[in-house]
């Protein structure tokens, strides 16, 4: 039985850090691709990050990029997703989300053959 449990998330300032995780269980982790996706209120779900496989490529969103780090430790079954320099528009719930196919990850996004977190709340205050 594939689980996926976020952690990490809370309220915090603008400007400031978290770090969630993501521990994976009931498959092989190493052999799926993973990723980070979040909902606003009143906003449709979207891809923040991505990392495939090896850990070797990444994606990040325009709003992500030079922000939000992602990353895996296939010993540890854990993928992680570093975010600095907070935002209240990063306001969410994250997922973590886990897919045999990077590719379909970014491509069809949100519709991608995946298992998915419960999610972490995430809210930034002003």
């Amino acid at each position: 039985q594939v689980q996926l449990v976020e952690s990490g998330g809370g309220l915090v300032q603008a400007g400031d850090s978290l770090r969630l995780s993501c521990a994976a269980s009931g498959y092989t982790f190493s052999m799926y691709a993973m990723a980070w996706f979040r909902q606003a209120p009143g906003k449709e779900r979207e891809l923040v990050a991505a990392i495939n496989r090896s850990g070797g490529t990444l994606y990040y969103a325009d709003s992500a990029k030079g922000r939000f780090t992602i990353s895996r430790d296939n010993a540890k079954n854990t993928v992680n997703l570093q975010m600095n320099s907070l935002k209240p528009e990063d306001t969410a719930v994250y997922y973590c989300v886990a897919s045999l196919d990077y590719s379909d990850i970014l491509y069809r996004r949100k519709d991608a053959n995946a298992y998915w977190g419960q999610g972490t709340q995430v809210t930034v205050s002003s």
